[in-house]
């Protein structure tokens, strides 16, 4: 509080005895109890109101100790049962947890993992996947800007994410718990299996197997694919002490058209403790035909090798690249893809309005924008000679078919020629255009059909960096590959348009997500958000089903259906509403990765705590452990000076209480007849 506070304060204290000195005793004629008792109301109701009028400001000073964390993070994958380690880890978490040392000298943060990362103290051990990743990532988050010690209970077997040892925050030391037997125990096991989900008919597909055994002796191992009662593919692979890996590179013959299952299986003479990771179940769509798509340009460009990659991600998709000139190569294509058109495509224009081909028109700086206006009439383009940068914004309203916004906003921007771009007729936008967050109301991707004929307009060129970003932004290339399927599979669809249309896998692994989409349109083929849809499923050989509802989601509608057993299963989707039903099926393979594993991966947790000056502890030695995370001197309790500033203007008991000093004095006054 300040010195001119402290004076305002004194001189209120002046000018309330005054005034209530000059009302009840300076003309009083009587100096009775009552006066003295009205003179003080009257005292406090004045002062009181001068210091709301003055409005100090009371400081209020508080000293919190903050602690610094301990994230103590559970591995809860089937993993940990499988190695009979589920009744361990429990232990060794509640030994940690209710230490009063690490009580007294961190915070405690529990959580669990399998799939992501969670806070919890309890654990069922049913992940059905593990991803440290997760953790290391969520951590980072969650502590921010923060020095702090991980431990982590695991076996280390991760069975999705990014390379884990190189994720956790090199500042941050992370204590791993080693749980598990790591005794060394004979093992074959088919680590991994590489095969297309796509597959031509009459043609061969390759099979790509990576073996590994664990044991000290020398054996041979039968290696065997089935199908049904007949193998396929057989041979014979030998290790030893020295030789722990092989390879297997095999082609088998796409003889059937339709999902075909393969069961893929490694044998030997000896006993295994876990014979489960000597099979693995794949299966493969033998598809009898591929449809073609034509990429036509005049130039040379980035966007072409982007698109042709991310196309022919499809395996039922293949690309030719075409000059404008060479239209005898247009025979048979599914799809022509024109990338930034000139008055030299005129031919390919020609010939297409008797074929009646769908296409996919890419427009940038070299493109004759007075040709295109000639050839097309459901864009108008008035444009000049300035080139311009477009930002996208995603429409969510857009509802030819299900797509998600995998990003767009941060994708960088297109290229184009600087104009106003109106649309004519019957025209969907997907992605509209923005100039430096302005938006233009024109659109940047966009779909038409007239009369049965189909094109799709992306107006601008460098979209090879889209596909870039999505990658950076998901590790993958897979999400923008997908987008870019659909705008094909779009176009490559001559069917007319049905009320309800269902997106789903001809087959999926155990453990992965299983979700079927859906979307349901009006007479108008309007996406109707108060459509109700469910859907039976129902096991081919038990005979067992069960119903879900589907959920509304952006622009779609889904239901995940993990949690079913490995099966065949027949599927049907109805809308209540107006009973259109849609029915397939699709089939789970019986495959649990997180029963592949015999031991812990010691060597893993080991790089991690090199990577990070941790240490790794075995699961007797969490007394150890303790030890260590008390002695660091690094981790160290912070005494903070929490300081409050509260203006007494916001103190509205202050303002009742003169209310009722006021209200107490004109009654007192009323009572002894003094009004």
């Amino acid at each position: 509080m300040t010195t001119n506070t402290i004076l305002l304060l004194l001189l209120s204290l002046v000018i309330a005895g005054g005034l209530s000195y000059f009302q009840y005793y300076f003309k009083a004629k009587s100096k009775s109890n009552v006066m003295v008792l009205l003179a003080f109301l009257r005292f406090l109701a004045i002062f009181a109101l001068l210091v709301l009028l003055i409005n100090p400001v009371i400081t209020k000073n508080e000293w919190v100790v903050t602690k610094t964390p301990l994230a103590i993070a559970v591995d809860n994958s089937a993993s940990i049962t499988a190695l009979k380690s589920d009744k361990k880890v429990t232990e060794l978490y509640q030994e940690l947890v209710s230490n009063p040392a690490l009580q007294e000298k961190f915070e405690i943060q529990s959580y669990q993992f399998d799939a992501d990362l969670k806070p919890s103290a309890i654990f069922d051990f049913k992940g059905k996947q593990t991803n440290l990743d997760a953790v290391a990532q969520s951590l980072k988050s969650i502590n921010r800007n923060i020095i702090f010690p991980t431990v982590i209970i695991t076996d280390g077997n991760q069975t999705t994410g990014n390379d884990y040892v190189y994720r956790f925050d090199p500042l941050n030391k992370v204590y791993s718990l080693i749980v598990g037997d790591t005794t060394t125990f004979f093992d074959l096991k088919i680590n991994q299996l590489n095969v297309n989900k796509y597959a031509f008919h009459k043609n061969k597909f390759p099979v790509e197997v990576f073996l590994q055994y664990a044991g000290d002796k020398s054996t041979t191992a039968d290696f065997s694919i089935v199908q049904g009662n007949s193998v396929i593919a057989k041979e014979k692979v030998s290790f030893s002490s020295s030789k722990k890996t092989a390879t297997l590179n095999l082609l088998l013959p796409a003889d059937k058209v339709g999902l075909q299952v393969f069961k893929a299986s490694i044998s030997s003479n000896t006993k295994e403790k876990n014979s489960y990771n000597n099979i693995k179940n794949f299966a493969v769509e033998v598809i009898d035909q591929k449809s073609v798509i034509a990429i036509v340009s005049a130039i040379n460009h980035p966007d072409i090798a982007a698109l042709k990659r991310s196309i022919e991600s499809n395996a039922q998709r293949k690309v030719i690249l075409v000059k404008p000139n060479e239209i005898n190569l247009l025979q048979d294509v599914s799809v022509l893809v024109l990338y930034q058109p000139t008055a030299a495509f005129k031919p390919i224009f020609d010939n297409n309005k008797l074929a009646g081909t769908n296409t996919f028109i890419i427009t940038g700086t070299n493109t004759d924008f007075n040709f295109l206006n000639q050839q097309q009439n459901n864009l108008i383009f008035k444009m000049s000679n300035q080139r311009e940068d477009y930002l996208n914004e995603f429409q969510s309203q857009f509802n030819l078919f299900a797509i998600d916004n995998i990003g767009f906003e941060n994708f960088p921007p297109l290229q184009n020629l600087f104009g106003t771009i109106s649309t004519n007729g019957n025209v969907s936008v997907l992605l509209s255009s923005k100039i430096r967050n302005v938006s233009t109301n024109a659109p940047l991707l966009a779909f038409a059909e007239n009369q049965g004929k189909r094109t799709a307009f992306l107006l601008g060129e460098n979209s090879w960096k889209w596909r870039l970003q999505s990658h950076i932004d998901h590790q993958s290339f897979e999400k923008y590959d997908v987008f870019t399927d659909k705008i094909i599979q779009y176009l490559a669809s001559a069917a007319s348009r049905k009320s309800l249309v269902v997106t789903h896998e001809s087959f999926y692994n155990s453990g992965e997500a299983i979700v079927i989409n859906a979307q349901y349109f009006n007479k108008n083929y309007e996406f109707d958000e108060k459509a109700r849809l469910t859907i039976n499923v129902t096991n081919a050989v038990t005979k067992q089903t069960k119903n879900y509802d589907l959920l509304k989601g952006n622009n779609s509608f889904s239901v995940n259906l993990d949690g079913l057993p490995a099966g065949k299963y027949n599927f049907s989707v109805k809308e209540l509403n107006t009973n259109t039903s849609y029915t397939g099926h699709f089939e789970i393979l019986d495959f649990d990765i997180e029963k592949q594993f015999v031991n812990p991966d010691v060597l893993k947790l080991k790089q991690l705590a090199l990577q990070t000056n941790g240490k790794a502890f075995f699961q007797n030695q969490a007394a150890e452990l303790i030890k260590t995370l008390l002695e660091n001197k690094e981790y160290k309790s912070i005494e903070k000076n929490n300081s409050t500033k509260t203006p007494l203007i916001d103190w509205v008991w202050l303002l009742i209480l003169i209310v009722a000093l006021l209200t107490t004095e004109w009654f007192v006054r009323k009572y002894n007849g003094l009004l």
